[in-house]
């Protein structure tokens, strides 16, 4: 409960390392968060008893990737890629609305791009490509969230914005199984499929299909908004600094497309 105290458990031996109180270690979460944004905070216990964990004996989950979004085991990759949604407004005879028809099909065709990429990849290590190449994780992803609100002229963070993310998400995740189940039937289930929580499906070709990424480079490439977060601003001014001098800074504006 909020202003107890709980024991710090070490996970070498099980012993009791410490105590901390719940109250001081939230309220530092928080402000930590709102001055630099860190840390993130993501819980273990709850990735292991979800489908966060596809398969199980290769568990427990133990840690994300570096942005949180994709929980993995020892020696697991993640193999990521996103739809931009913005592409995916259109006119139809004076109604703005989604294209959920072209979609599907992208959807079905990056899945199976994505499950290309773990045969044609050059792992680092066997340990990695055994992993990877027995569950086969691929995470189709968004960015563009906000571009496409904005087009369809809906309030961010508005029920309307929440029922079209259900939308919006239920076909890419609908598409995306569809799609692992027809590369299962065509080119064999990932190995692990017997041991997995899927497997009394009739075919799964990916333990894992979708999953929702920050896309922070990636973003800035395509020249949309980040994964599915609201606008950073406007225009901004962004600093780098790849110069061969590493001290020296160069600004670079940054001005919405919404704006031309």
């Amino acid at each position: 409960s909020m202003g107890a105290d709980y024991d710090l458990i070490s996970p070498v031996d099980g012993s009791v390392v410490g105590t901390l109180n719940t109250k001081d270690v939230w309220e530092q979460l928080i402000k930590s968060a709102h001055k630099t944004g860190d840390p993130g905070v993501i819980f273990i216990d709850k990735i292991n008893d979800s489908k966060a964990n596809p398969v199980p004996f290769r568990g427990p989950i133990e840690a994300t990737n570096p942005c949180g979004e994709q929980p993995l085991y020892p020696w697991d990759s993640c193999n990521l890629g996103s739809i931009n949604l913005s592409n995916f407004v259109v006119d139809d005879e004076g109604v703005i609305k989604v294209d959920f028809p072209r979609l599907a099909d992208i959807t079905q065709d990056a899945v199976h791009f994505l499950d290309n990429v773990i045969d044609m990849n050059d792992w680092p290590n066997e340990h990695i490509a055994n992993v990877s190449k027995s569950i086969r994780r691929i995470g189709l992803g968004v960015m563009g969230w906000a571009d496409m609100l904005i087009k369809l002229k809906i309030e961010y963070g508005s029920e309307e914005s929440f029922k079209l993310a259900e939308e919006v998400m239920g076909c890419i995740r609908g598409e995306a199984d569809k799609k692992s189940i027809e590369l299962g039937m065509s080119r064999g289930n990932f190995p692990d499929f017997d041991s997995s929580i899927y497997s009394d499906w009739p075919a799964l070709r990916n333990s894992t299909r979708t999953t929702i990424a920050p896309t922070g480079t990636i973003s800035i490439i395509a020249g949309c908004s980040s994964g599915i977060e609201p606008l950073f601003a406007l225009e901004f001014t962004r600093s780098h600094y790849l110069d061969k001098d590493p001290n020296k800074r160069h600004e670079m504006i940054e001005l919405h497309p919404a704006y031309s």
